[in-house]
């Protein structure tokens, strides 16, 4: 038999380790067994709380984000369709819609300098898939027109998130 002289001693039934304790080959040491229970249901809970405080936070700002899509999507609609009154003197009527800045609009009136697409990108939905709404001309001033979403509910009105979003 060999001894070596790092104070350890390997045999077939175990170990001594540098503290000079004997470990059985069939025990495994602690540190090898993982976590206890307890110490899985702590860090769960832990976890829960945590969700739990900042699920709240993060969704509020889900619907500010939506808020803020829906007027940069109007305020591109916007631009477009200024593009295509300073090309044919006049908006696209209500019946001829948003449309009208993809494709050569069909009726009265006609545009006879279309010069698009004025969008790239087929017209979508607003955040909360309901269509824009889009009337020319408009309500409240006959050389303009009115562009706008219904927000989270799709109907006038509202307030927060179901409000009305008026480019």
């Amino acid at each position: 038999m060999s001894r070596n002289t790092s104070g350890t001693r390997n045999a077939e039934v175990g170990t001594r380790n540098e503290l000079g304790k004997f470990c059985s080959a069939l025990r495994v040491p602690r540190s090898a067994l993982g976590f206890t229970l307890i110490e899985l249901l702590v860090v769960i809970v832990v976890i829960g709380i945590l969700a739990g405080l900042v699920g709240p936070m993060v969704f509020r700002n889900v619907g500010d984000a939506k808020i803020s899509a829906a007027k940069a999507q109007l305020e591109l609609f916007g631009l477009a369709l200024d593009q295509y009154r300073l090309d044919n003197d006049y908006y696209p009527s209500t019946a001829q819609g948003l449309e009208a800045l993809r494709t050569v609009p069909q009726g009265d009136p006609a545009a006879h300098n279309w010069r698009g697409p004025y969008l790239k990108k087929p017209i979508p939905l607003d955040p909360w898939g309901h269509p824009y709404v889009y009337r020319s001309p408009s309500e409240k001033d006959p050389n303009g027109y009115d562009l706008l979403s219904y927000g989270r509910d799709g109907k006038p009105g509202g307030d927060g998130e179901d409000a009305d979003i008026i480019q």
